[in-house]
């Protein structure tokens, strides 16, 4: 026998067909597909099959007793060579897992096992062994081990608390979120309804939502408010869903809880706000019917008073319009009595028990009108500080009537296009749109054709604005009714300051019809009540000089007074008309230089019927 291996000695004659038995048994061991080799009882390897030495690519001499040790990596010698030579004292199996040099170089991790051949008293005689390639599989675990750390610190990572349980119901696995979150141990995660996580008020909703999940397998939803480590309870949403296995049995649940308790707050406060908000809208809603009921009493717009063909024209056009809910176009001089008009379309409606909001575009700044009709959230600009509902809110289900339409600035001109096409705005500052279910009245005493030309109002909005359009003829054409608007205020006032009046002076009375009332019936009425005030006897007179001198030239034998006024003064216009060449608006434009504003030169140019194109 060499040092290291075996060397047969010569086959007698006798044993040659033992030798060829022992030729036949290397040859499989030789040619299976697995590296086998021996060992001497003494622990030095004495045989390496040929896949071995096919696999380390070195003759079998080099690798028999403990040559082999140099074909493993030096990081395994000592691990193998110990497990070795303790196995060798023992006699236990060996087993050990050690990386060994291929034949290109490679290390390769490989299993290695031998067992024990003993003879009829036990001793070892003689120890067989294989190794087996593990570096693939090795591999894999690694990949394995390294995905799933990898999944592991996902689930401990998100935000969220992500729980499984037995099929039975259970908790065995909880992630870092729902441990550090609840201040729980591992092994205490299947304690949670005695442990007083579920909020007192929530356990018994949720084991009976639970024990219901699990009796019929389906997925189940629903909120909870769970105890964080510090006491406080906080709201979660929580979403458990079943695992099934081959046969369609639940074979796990998987949960996952998220906080929404930000959420929650952000919803009762909404809730609140739209809870003070309805409060809000009926008492408002309450207070304006009260206020329009003083306004019925106290104003001068109670009724509508007048006998004239032009005003009856009016009213026509009111009863036909008021049943429907189409956008009305108010059109006329100042203190025309609008708004009367505008009410009474109200009154004659479907919406007449709801609000009724008017809005005087012209008095409101221009930085302020968007935020007037429209409101505005907290903190939408620079004194905004608490939410504002603006009157198209305040006018919902109702009415809104919208004087001097024609002063709105372009950029809040396109905001009520959108009203008046989608049926819907924003606040300023706010996000989301909101449904107006409200029915729009228009007035102006502009000339919005030519404002429209000049660029000062949109063309769109007019025809949307226009859809039944009413002109309210000044007082000059309705000469038929101030005798009984002057009978109506004599009435009125003297009633309020508790005077008896039982006559009027046929000059004063004489006087009104004549004059032409510039300011319409708003001067009127404010001559009337001047009057009534100062008149000291039982019969109604008025001062002459209260009246405009310069609307009261002498009188012609041939021509009456009011058309003698309106001649002059469309000379007068047209006069200047020419000298602008037309232009109305502007530093340079004919209201300028006769020191009225351009809406009032508008309306004159169209109540005279002045062709402005011709200059």
């Amino acid at each position: 026998m060499a040092q290291w291996g075996y060397n047969p000695p010569m086959a007698s004659a006798g044993q040659s067909s033992q030798h060829g038995r022992t030729h036949d048994i290397r040859l499989v061991v030789d040619t299976i597909p697995a590296l086998v080799h021996t060992a001497l009882p003494d622990g030095n390897l004495d045989f390496f099959n040929q896949p071995w030495l096919e696999y380390v690519g070195v003759p079998m001499d080099r690798l028999l007793g403990w040559g082999w040790t140099n074909w493993i990596h030096p990081d395994d010698v000592a691990g193998i060579v110990a497990k070795w030579r303790a196995c060798l004292a023992s006699g236990e199996i060996f087993e050990h897992e050690a990386r060994v040099r291929r034949a290109d170089g490679e290390y390769r991790w490989m299993v290695h096992r031998k067992v024990t051949l003993r003879d009829d008293r036990g001793s070892i005689i003689k120890w067989y062994g294989s190794s087996l390639d593990i570096e693939d599989m090795k591999r894999a675990e690694e990949r394995a081990t390294r995905n799933e750390q990898a999944l592991q610190l996902a689930i401990d990572t998100v935000p969220a608390a992500i729980y499984t349980s037995q099929s039975h119901g259970p908790i065995d696995f909880c992630n870092r979120r729902w441990l550090e979150y609840t201040g729980l141990a591992q092994e205490d995660a299947h304690r949670w309804a005695e442990t007083g996580v579920v909020h007192p008020e929530d356990i018994a909703r949720v084991v009976d939502a639970w024990s219901a999940a699990m009796a019929s397998g389906k997925p189940l939803e629903m909120e909870l408010r769970l105890r964080r480590a510090d006491g406080e309870y906080r709201w979660f949403w929580s979403s458990i869903v079943p695992l099934r296995d081959e046969k369609g049995s639940v074979a796990k649940w998987y949960g996952s809880a998220f906080d929404i308790e930000d959420r929650k707050r952000a919803e009762n406060e909404l809730q609140t706000a739209l809870d003070e908000n309805k409060k809000l809208k009926d008492r408002l809603y309450n207070e304006n019917l009260a206020l329009r009921e003083e306004i019925d009493r106290s104003s001068m717009f109670e009724e509508i008073v007048g006998v004239s063909p032009a005003l009856r024209r009016v009213l026509s056009r009111v009863s036909k319009v008021a049943p429907t809910d189409s956008t009305v176009l108010l059109t006329g001089e100042t203190g025309t009595g609008k708004e009367l008009i505008a009410r009474a379309i109200h009154k004659r409606s479907l919406r007449r028990s709801r609000a009724f909001v008017s809005v005087n575009c012209a008095a409101v700044p221009r930085d302020l009108i968007a935020s007037e009709l429209f409101g505005h959230e907290k903190g939408a600009f620079t004194g905004a500080l608490e939410r504002r509902l603006g009157r198209f809110e305040l006018a919902e289900g109702g009415t809104i009537f919208l004087d001097e339409v024609g002063e709105l600035p372009a950029e809040t001109q396109v905001a009520l296009l959108r009203v008046l096409q989608e049926r819907e705005f924003q606040r300023m500052g706010g996000n989301h749109s909101i449904q107006a279910d409200v029915r729009v009245i228009a007035a102006t005493n502009r000339d919005l054709q030519a404002a429209i030309a000049d660029g000062a109002f949109r063309s769109d909005l007019f025809y949307r604005l226009n859809v039944f359009p009413i002109e309210i003829p000044p007082l000059r054409e309705r000469q038929e009714d101030v005798p009984v608007l002057v009978e109506y205020f004599i009435d009125r006032y003297a009633r309020k300051i508790g005077k008896k009046l039982l006559s009027i002076n046929k000059n004063s009375l004489e006087l009104l019809r004549s004059y032409p009332w510039p300011g319409n019936i708003r001067e009127l009425q404010n001559v009337i009540e001047r009057s009534v005030i100062v008149c000291d006897t039982e019969s109604f007179s008025v001062d002459e000089s209260w009246l405009s001198q310069r609307s009261l030239p002498a009188k012609s034998a041939s021509q009456p007074l009011s058309e003698t006024l309106a001649s002059q003064e469309k000379k007068l216009i047209e006069s200047v008309l020419a000298e602008t060449r037309g232009r109305v608006y502007g530093r340079l434009g004919a209201a300028a230089k006769l020191g009225i504003p351009p809406s009032t030169l508008d309306s004159k140019i169209k109540s005279l019927k002045i062709d402005k194109q011709k200059f």
